[in-house]
């Protein structure tokens, strides 16, 4: 009988149910029956298969109404996941029918299937509360305890006991009627509850010994026996040790161990309480009562708790202020105060005078202790009393940041970008001083446990035993001190101050210990995630978890634990694999994988579905339709016509999937598309917003089949002026699915070759049209940017990665292109006259010029200079620059990219939360965007073609894109989805180029490579690691070059900031010998570097020498300076000029 809390915390170990061979067991029921014993856990034929025998926690599990209510109340995440074991018990009931009558014949003995019984005790008399209960056991009424006032809490817990004593007076009473048989003998009630106050409560609410039934002495006199979580299992893991269940239990308080650091948890050593002696870290939470008076008073505000994606002990809380919503910036371990990103938590406002963005606090808040007036002081105290634990995570967030990988193409969205949030306010009356708020968690309204966490455990090898001493006992305290603790301290007192040990190292060394009962042990569990602090994990297979990629939930953060509590989920396989890492970004970036559930495929339409012309559809199979794609694109949600009209003007077509036919508004597969809202494209896969058989199938615009579709139709001039524009749904047929090389044959075609060619007019057509509309986009200020990506040759049979490509681009990339963009925009425009603020839009921001000084400052050091004050002025410069730069064409692509890189991401939103000025799309000069294009891919596209169905009158709008605030939603949900597909799918970049140069089985054709890299920023702040980061155009790759043979006070380095350059001077003749500076062109190696847990890629410098190493020799120098070098794979260089100044 399960109480609430079992519910609310162990969905684990009550939905574990191990998978053995059924088989066996039946043959040894049947044995059983024919020796004539009825009782399979006889002692006198004990059971030959020893380890089978638990395969659930219990052979029946009773959840008591009570229960189940509370539950559904308090977390309706926990409510759904036991309502679908419940229903899937009843389904395995059925399944194994026969096999559970051999088991009845048996005695009950442990069962294959689960068996879940919900109990309606608030309707059963003898579960009832009666009056005159006083909820309090008689030991605390002999140490004077008073009832003092019963809440619902209490009554609810005691109506549970009285279902456990329920079912154990009717197993007494069974077994008193049939008195004869062994059947059951060993059987037992158990209340499963974390309560402590109702376990001594179910002891003493039972009869006294004398009055108990005379054969219940074997069971202790009792009708049933209250446990806890971990004491049950425990005694089922001693019965059979195979059971890996305890480390599935959660944990509510910190294990007994070796303090915490002086720094934070003070002078005092602490009480003798559950975390053993330990005194708390955090300031402790506020009451729910304190909280709800405060809130009511606006003394506290109310909001989710979001961390930064690098940082868990930085993020912000939303709340309103009037009509608007603020960003809150909560900073510091101590002011998160335990919380965990999605978190519900209340907080409080520090005053102004510390809020970010004054004199006090520095310009931007961009440095945690400011950079103006008391800032210096303010960031001398931070640094004093920081944690090594934070030295040691801050230390961890550079290192990510540094290590090499695939470079982005976006920068973060701001908040106000995003969502509409706003990260200032005004302090003054005039409204000119802006400040960012800041605030500290008072306390948590709800916690956001119930996720799975990604990532690996880090535990300390000890290499030498410490030294035994028989004579001496040692303490509790040292038996539970790690020896990798003790290590760790040697060894910093060996190194001073400066530590070599990874951070990871320096965390699990202070916080790894073996428990007292020799089973367990705590390690410390490190999240994918940034945004999630390590987890310190207790379980009973410490070394097989180690290297392996693992789950891990959340279950509590006490005040006296420096990290929160977890346990154990599943483990997803060995690290560094590929289908592992696969798995582990997925899981990260939260990318809906699961298969499409079965109400779902019922939408879908029948097998033998056909495509015919219906009513209120226009026809246009007589139309030249083709479309043009990558190679291998199954899912084609495009397709284009153009023809010559009588009167000379040309009708072009771009036609769209008609996804809304098949996907109707508000039934399960819409929901389901709804939520998962974009396809994710990884570089072995692709993960389908909607089922294949729509994807790949009935909606996608194959060749020489009919589809229904969702036609825009303009008559043009034959130099590309709109005259009129229709839109229809339609059924058309597809004369040809034309990739992109194909296409562009077609475009190169001779004239005189093309008579007769109704693909090659066509196309031509389309091409003519395509240079005239881009031209009048570049015109109007739209931008001509840039993306690192790259493509992966894989190998046909593993998948693994046998070279990386840049992706070539043809004109007819840019005629299908230009096509889209015009239907975007047009069919945006047609929405808008019908549904102002109503319609689902795309928006570019402007950029902001802080975002590009940087950029600017740099370009400045070449000669180039950069306006921003709007797209036309800034692709003005771009152009401009490619004369500058003309010796070295990919210069100017890389100021393209890294243009690219200072602008944030277009977003989703509804037209009614902006400004008709804040519509502006910056980067295609484009009053009004949408997405219409792709319905298969993306859910915002079937908004968008709801929109304007209805808008042509062909069908109503529904009813729920009429809602604001539903739209807002929608678009926020669509603008994260969409953020994490393009994470994920550069997440899988970088995972197969670290297969790629990892080189071997995994890499075919990879390994070690040496190529030409541009630096991109030169670290030239004072006593600074020599360091400069660099992008190697042939991979994509992005990474930080250490100079790691110059110290740090080398008296030879010349630091120069305002050229963004490092020079390497002469010890005698202070003459240069060797520099770099931004946007140099440099040789670099590129490696992968395999450490216990991870795999990392590694760029070193090659070229200039001297900075590679100082100490190389006079004639080295003299074959950088212009002779012929020789490559690693033996192949002679030609000579050129120096490559670096």
């Amino acid at each position: 009988v399960v109480d609430t809390n079992i519910l609310l915390h162990h969905m684990d170990v009550l939905e574990y149910l191990r998978d053995d061979d059924d088989d066996d067991d039946d043959d040894n029921d049947e044995n059983e029956n024919e020796n004539g014993n009825d009782d399979a856990t006889s002692p006198s034929k004990p059971n030959p298969h020893p380890r089978r025998r638990h395969r659930s926690i219990a052979d029946a599990i009773v959840v008591p109404q009570t229960a189940l209510e509370e539950c559904r109340h308090r977390s309706l995440v926990m409510y759904r996941r036991i309502v679908d074991l419940i229903r899937s018990s009843g389904d395995d009931a059925t399944r194994a029918d026969d096999k559970g009558r051999k088991q009845k014949k048996n005695g009950g003995g442990s069962g294959s299937e689960r068996c879940f019984i919900v109990f309606a005790d608030v309707h059963h008399v003898d579960t009832q509360i009666f009056h005159g209960w006083k909820g309090v056991s008689k030991a605390d009424e002999e140490e004077g305890v008073e009832d003092g006032t019963t809440t619902i809490n209490d009554e609810n817990d005691a109506r549970l006991r009285n279902v456990a004593r329920f079912y154990g007076e009717a197993l007494y009473d069974y077994r008193r009627r049939r008195r004869t048989g062994a059947r059951n003998a060993n059987a037992e009630v158990v209340f499963l509850t974390d309560d402590a106050q109702s376990r001594r409560l179910a002891s003493s609410e039972q009869p006294p010994p004398d009055e108990r039934p005379g054969d219940a002495a074997d069971r202790g006199g009792l009708y049933y026996r209250a446990r806890s979580m971990r004491d049950h299992v425990s005694l089922l893991q001693k019965e059979d040790p195979s059971l890996t269940l305890l480390d599935l239990v959660a944990q509510f308080h910190s294990a007994p161990g070796p303090p915490m650091s002086e720094g934070i948890r003070g002078k005092d050593g602490g009480g003798d309480d559950d975390s053993g002696g330990r005194a708390a870290c955090y300031p402790p939470h506020l009451s729910s009562q304190t909280l709800s008076r405060g809130l009511q008073t606006n003394r506290y505000y109310q909001g989710i708790y979001r961390s930064d994606r690098d940082s868990h002990t930085e993020g912000y809380v939303t709340i309103r202020r009037g009509e608007d919503r603020v960003a809150v910036v909560i900073r510091g371990k101590a002011d998160v105060n335990r919380a965990v990103d999605g978190d519900i938590v209340a907080i409080e406002l520090h005053s102004v005078d510390l809020w970010l963005g004054g004199a006090r606090n520095g310009g931007d808040g961009s440095d945690s202790g400011g950079g103006g007036g008391d800032g210096d002081e303010e960031k001398e105290r931070g640094s004093q009393s920081q944690t090594a634990d934070d030295r040691n995570e801050g230390h961890d967030r550079q290192t990510k940041k540094d290590d090499a990988g695939i470079a982005a193409d976006t920068a973060e969205p701001s908040l106000r970008d995003a969502e509409n949030i706003a990260e200032e306010v005004a302090v003054d009356d005039e409204g000119e001083e802006l400040r960012r708020p800041t605030a500290k968690i008072v306390g948590i309204i709800r916690r956001n446990f119930h996720k799975n966490y990604c990532g690996s455990i880090c535990t300390i090898a000890v290499s030498a035993a410490a030294p035994e001493e028989d004579d001496i006992a040692p303490s509790e305290t040292e038996l539970a001190r790690p020896a990798a603790a003790a290590a760790f301290e040697s060894e910093s007192k060996m190194e001073g101050e400066r530590t070599t040990m990874h951070p990871h190292d320096v965390i699990a060394a202070k916080h790894e210990r073996e428990h007292p009962d020799g089973v367990t042990s705590t390690v410390v569990f490190f999240p994918i995630d940034n945004r999630i602090p390590p987890i310190l994990l207790r379980t009973t297979q410490r070394d097989r978890l180690i290297g392996m990629r693992i789950l891990v939930s959340m279950d509590s953060w006490p005040a006296e634990s420096e990290y929160p509590l977890g346990h154990y989920v599943k483990t997803l396989g060995v690290t560094g694999t590929k289908e592992t890492e696969t798995q582990v970004l997925l899981q990260e970036f939260r990318i809906p994988c699961e298969p499409f559930p079965a109400k779902v495929l019922a939408c879908l339409p029948p097998a033998d579905y056909k495509i015919e012309l219906e009513p209120g559809r226009t026809d246009l199979r007589h139309l030249p339709v083709l479309s043009i794609d990558p190679p291998g694109c199954k899912d084609i949600d495009d397709a284009l016509h153009c023809i010559e009209l009588p009167n000379g003007n040309w009708q072009v077509g771009v036609h769209i999937a008609d996804v809304t036919h098949y996907v109707e508004a508000g039934t399960a597969i819409d929901l389901e598309a709804a939520n998962r809202s974009t396809s994710t494209y990884l570089v072995n896969k692709r993960l389908d917003m909607l089922p294949s058989l729509l994807t790949t199938d009935l909606c996608s615009l194959k060749g020489n089949v009919d589809r229904f579709a969702f036609s825009v139709l303009w008559e043009v001039t034959p130099e590309a002026e709109i005259v009129n524009v229709d839109f229809k749904k339609s059924i058309i047929h597809s004369i040809a699915a034309l990739t992109y090389q194909q296409a562009q044959a077609l475009i190169d075609k001779p004239e005189k070759d093309c008579k007769g060619d109704i693909q090659a007019g066509a196309v031509k057509r389309l091409a003519k049209l395509a240079r005239k509309f881009r031209s009048r986009r570049i015109n109007a200020g739209a931008l001509t940017l840039a993306s690192p990506e790259v493509k992966f040759v894989l190998d046909s049979e593993s998948l693994n990665p046998t070279d990386v490509q840049a992706y070539t681009l043809y004109e007819a990339n840019a005629l299908v292109e230009e096509f889209m963009l015009l239907a975007n925009v047009t069919v945006a425009k047609k929405i808008l006259r019908h549904y102002p603020t109503l319609s689902i839009l795309r928006r570019h921001p402007a950029p902001n010029r802080s975002m590009f000084d940087g950029l600017i400052q740099k370009a400045k050091t070449r000669g180039i200079s950069i306006c921003i004050d709007d797209s036309k002025k800034l692709a003005d410069s771009l152009d401009a620059a490619a004369e500058i730069t003309s010796d070295d064409p990919y210069l100017n692509q890389l100021l393209r990219i890294l243009s690219t890189r200072c602008m944030s991401p277009a977003q989703y939103f509804c037209s009614g939360e902006y400004q008709a000025k804040d519509w502006h799309h910056y980067g295609l000069a484009a009053p009004v965007y949408t997405h219409f294009t792709s319905p298969i891919r993306r859910y915002a596209d079937v908004c968008v073609h709801r929109l304007l169905a209805a808008a042509i009158g062909v069908a109503p709008l529904p009813v729920f894109l009429s809602s604001k605030s539903y739209l807002h939603d929608l678009a926020a949900n669509m603008n994260r989805r969409h953020r994490a597909a393009q994470l994920a799918g550069r997440a899988s970049v970088q995972l197969h180029t670290l297969i790629f140069f990892a080189g071997g089985d995994e890499g075919e054709g990879g390994g070690v490579k040496e190529e030409d890299a541009y630096v991109l920023d030169v670290e030239t702040a004072s006593m600074s690691e020599p360091s400069f980061t660099v992008m190697v155009p042939r991979y994509g790759i992005e990474g930080r070059v250490r100079l790691t043979k110059i110290a740090i006070n080398d008296e030879c380095l010349v630091r120069d900031p305002e050229n963004h350059r490092l020079d390497y001077k002469d010890a005698a003749t202070g003459k240069i010998m060797a520099s770099v500076s931004v946007f140099d062109r440099v040789r670099v190696r590129i490696w992968v570097r395999s450490t216990r847990d991870r795999k990392e890629l590694v760029v070193d410098l090659l070229e200039p020498k001297i900075l590679a190493n100082p100490h190389v020799k006079d004639d080295d120098v003299d074959t950088e300076m212009g002779a012929s070098t020789v490559t690693s794979s033996g192949k002679k260089k030609k000579k050129k000029q120096r490559i670096s100044k």
